[in-house]
């Protein structure tokens, strides 16, 4: 194909952030539809888009012969009938995440996207950020030596008010650690190794949002161990009062080996910071430039604020993924692999027990 027709399932913020600028920057690529079921956020999109192919049935835009890729931003509980029935009328799939409400769904979601030879993804965004993208070079070049310990901590200050669907149990799943904790269980899988056990807790502190019921999470806590031998201290909030929210509170990232420490931090998105054993202490390593993009990417990125536009790399992997006739960096197979990590958070929390992955 020359022109690659996209279609936006799911018309929110997320997709007028992050997918819209991204695919703008793609070449021969060209939003051709737009879904959502909420016909007054399907409307802002058309204005704001100037897209005139629009419908609140998502059955109707996945069969469109000019629609050969479609992303999926909506309510998670609606991920896998979407993602399902755009791979089987062989349309290629980026999909939010968490992909769905529980590991069995999710890998029906990846299982049919396989089934349909079409290219399929996660968007798990932050695996985006240069400093990620340059830390997971030197883990693979072993430059951490043996891996000791992985953590993580994610904050953010939302305080009491409304989150919409994701603070309703039957839409999202889960809240913070499907919403938060997701993306560095992620970047667990991809710096250290798969799971192999784990020990968490997750906490409802605000059964009221907004005078609207909250069912959902608003804090976890997790101990892992891995496959490799290492372990893991995870914790994500959206009650760290006073720390801002969103990529300008405290997002960090360590992981300690046996020759070497690396901590990454997304706001700075250009540096790292690195000890070596037996050294004074952590100090910043620089980006090289070559990581500050995606190979191949035509981002420049000087432009924009960079907390923001590595986002836009995404888009670009999906789209040149489906040219180049190749898996996509992420596929639908790695959310399947953090939902099976999720459930058993949530299987954890319930019994207060270790459980296997």
């Amino acid at each position: 194909m020359k022109t690659i027709g996209v279609a936006l399932v799911g018309c929110g913020g997320i997709t007028l952030q992050n997918h819209l600028p991204g695919l703008a920057l793609c070449a021969e690529t060209k939003v051709v539809a737009l879904c959502d079921a909420d016909s007054v956020t399907l409307e802002r999109a058309r204005q704001q888009t100037g897209v005139s192919v629009v419908s609140t049935d998502f059955n109707e835009i996945v069969k469109r012969d000019d629609v050969h890729a479609v992303i999926i931003a909506t309510p998670n509980s609606v991920h896998p009938p979407i993602a399902i029935a755009a791979a089987r009328h062989g349309k290629h799939v980026l999909c939010e995440k968490p992909l769905a409400l529980n590991y069995a769904d999710a890998k029906a979601m990846a299982d049919e996207a396989d089934k349909a030879g079409v290219r399929h993804m996660t968007a798990f965004t932050y695996r985006f950020v240069p400093a990620m993208r340059y830390l997971h070079h030197l883990i693979s070049r072993g430059d951490a030596g043996k891996i000791y310990h992985y953590r993580s901590c994610r904050l953010q200050d939302w305080g009491t008010r409304g989150l919409g669907w994701r603070q309703r149990k039957a839409l999202a799943g889960t809240g913070e650690i499907g919403d938060m904790l997701s993306h560095r269980i992620d970047f667990a899988r991809h710096l250290v190794s798969e799971f192999k056990r784990l020990v968490s807790s997750l906490v409802n502190h605000t059964p009221v949002r907004d005078g609207q019921a909250n069912d959902t999470d608003d804090w976890v806590g997790l101990l892992a161990e891995f496959e490799n031998g290492a372990t893991g201290v995870m914790e994500s909030s959206k009650l760290a009062s006073g720390v801002n929210e969103s990529m300008r509170s405290p997002d960090r990232v360590e992981i300690n080996g046996s020759e070497a420490s690396f901590s990454f931090t997304t706001g700075c998105w250009n540096e790292l910071q690195y000890g070596k054993v037996g050294g004074p202490g952590m100090k910043a390593l620089p980006i090289p430039r070559e990581f500050y993009v995606l190979p191949g990417s035509p981002r420049d990125p000087s432009v924009g604020d960079p907390l923001v536009s590595f986002r836009y790399d995404q888009a670009i992997e999906f789209i040149h993924a489906i040219r180049e006739q190749r898996s996509c960096s992420i596929t639908l197979h790695d959310g399947a692999r953090a939902q099976a990590v999720i459930d058993a958070a949530v299987n954890s929390a319930n019994t207060g027990a270790w459980v296997k992955i």
